[in-house]
């Protein structure tokens, strides 16, 4: 089997656009979770709380032609997709277009605004607003797609539309067709953009956080008085590629992705379940061939609602004991549905290259109903050994997803 290393990361998010300004924010332990006001216009939407993500700049060449098919989703995740190849020294490279580089791509849902416009023709019975880009913008691979089409790649195609597990699918996926010889590099990913349709879903579920007066308090992961996920958006695309490929043309490499676990709860659609959680990350650990005691540290999925902190602290203990360090993003910049998978494995690997941990925000007193784990709080920790994360991802329709990176 091949090995698979990550040469380039391109990530548009709630924290910042490059990892020097994201690190900034984490080192500083803040959040960026604030007040909706147009969410106010919603009768009976609950939450008011999200993590827009910062404002970006497109170059020329994103023009009216080239972006027409394009909702915010699509727009994100393209531009991602573009910095992740520039980061890798591929961009405008002959591989890109050979058909030996592939995408596998994801997000929760396609543009919001687009179904949305599908939905006014239903109640109005008329067809105004929309047009011939419409439904590309709504349908759930527009971002795989379109990131295909700006970027003239013709390998495969692999769209994750798994909720909050579609960024590391996109991840585990691309992994699996590179570690098997089938494509020599891919682009990677998930993407999601922030809307009242999102927060209306998990409000529907008592699901969302309603601090609307105190986003900077929220969400609190694991913390005895969480009340709920914040909603955040962005995108972002790693770009993986065959070991020996790296080295043959001298490609600065981030990590190594050691191992992949994935598999589905298959007994409830929004109850998660401990037992299968803890199968993924058993997986991932066969599949990197290592020892659950080689893991130094662990993101989790972390999402602050009441059942899934419980079950994933559970299924975490059952498998990797109650020593390693645990942490998670979305304290920082919410839950970025399809992108989370994919943003919190960048940020991870660049903290392990940089040999530090940041806490969880918020998290003053952990839910007795959790597992005693070695949760991070306080300070950020200083971690020069740090050699081996796992990220752990796990989404609706109880599917599971567990990603080990390992230090080049």
């Amino acid at each position: 089997m091949k090995r698979v290393v990550v040469t380039g990361v391109g990530a548009i998010s709630p924290l910042g656009h490059d990892w020097p300004t994201v690190r900034q924010s984490l080192r500083a332990q803040r959040n960026v979770v604030q007040r909706i006001a147009n969410w106010d216009a919603y009768t009976g939407l609950n939450t008011r709380l999200g993590a827009p993500a910062q404002p970006f700049e497109l170059p020329e060449h994103y023009n009216r032609k080239a972006t027409r098919s394009m909702g915010r989703v699509a727009l994100m995740a393209t531009r991602a997709s573009e910095l992740a190849l520039a980061d890798a020294g591929l961009l405008g490279d002959p591989l890109v277009r050979s058909g030996r580089m592939g995408i596998s791509y994801g997000s929760s849902v396609g543009s919001p605004p687009a179904i949305a416009d599908f939905g006014h023709m239903i109640i109005a019975r008329d067809t105004e607003g929309i047009n011939a880009n419409t439904y590309i913008k709504m349908m759930s691979h527009t971002a795989a797609v379109n990131i295909g089409v700006f970027l003239g790649l013709t390998g495969r195609i692999v769209t994750t539309s798994s909720a909050c597990a579609a960024g590391s699918q996109g991840i585990g996926y691309a992994f699996e067709a590179i570690q098997s010889g089938r494509q020599v590099a891919m682009l990677a990913g998930g993407a999601e953009e922030l809307d009242a349709i999102d927060a209306a879903v998990f409000d529907t579920l008592f699901a969302t956080s309603t601090k609307n007066d105190q986003p900077a308090l929220t969400p609190r992961p694991f913390d005895a008085e969480r009340d709920g996920l914040v909603l955040g958006e962005g995108a972002c695309t790693l770009v993986l590629e065959e070991l020996a490929h790296a080295r043959a043309r001298g490609a600065r490499i981030l990590a190594e992705v050691a191992g992949y676990g994935t598999n589905s709860d298959g007994a409830h659609v929004t109850q998660p379940k401990s037992a299968t959680m803890a199968q993924a990350m058993r997986l991932a650990l066969e599949c990197a061939g290592i020892p659950a005691s080689e893991i130094g540290y662990v993101n989790a999925h972390g999402t602050a609602t009441n059942h899934g902190d419980v079950a994933e602290s559970v299924a975490t203990l059952d498998v990797l004991g109650a020593q390693v360090p645990i942490s998670t993003l979305k304290s920082y910049m919410g839950h970025t549905l399809g992108a989370c998978g994919a943003l919190e494995s960048a940020f991870c690997l660049a903290m392990m290259n940089e040999g530090f941990l940041v806490p969880t925000r918020n998290l003053d007193n952990p839910d007795p109903r959790c597992a005693k784990l070695n949760y991070l709080r306080g300070e950020v920790r200083s971690a020069p050994n740090l050699r081996i994360v796992m990220n752990n991802n796990f989404a609706f329709g109880g599917i599971n997803t567990s990603l080990v990176f390992r230090r080049s």
